[in-house]
Order: structure tokens, then sequence, then C-alpha cells
């Protein structure tokens, strides 16, 4: 979803309120979870659901 929107980790993070490091662990998919407020802005950035960006597996 960043290169479809052209944008940065570290422009994502900033404008969701997150560090570029929690960043990098939610993408390498290195957490066990996520709040869904940090979901929701994630989503409300990307304009996106989240079923676009999780991956269960």
């Amino acid at each position: 979803m960043l290169a479809k929107r052209k944008m940065r980790s570290n422009e994502l993070a900033a404008l969701v309120g997150i560090t570029v490091q929690n960043l990098s662990l939610l993408k390498s998919g290195k957490v066990k979870g996520i709040r869904f407020n940090t979901l929701q802005k994630i989503c409300e950035v990307l304009d996106c659901k989240p079923g676009d960006i999780l991956d269960y597996g």
C-alpha cells in the first residue's frame, strides 16, 4: 500500500504517530498485535481497509 500511495515509511509513521522502528516491525510481521486505533490511523492515511494490509498466516 505504501508503494501504491507513493509514500515512504517515515512519512507514514509521522502521520500515524508511531516510530519508524515500530512501523518497520509491523511491516515485517514481527509483532503479535496492533492497537485498533493505530490500525485505524494507518488505514485512514493509506485510504484502505484493514484487509488490504493485514495477512493472516
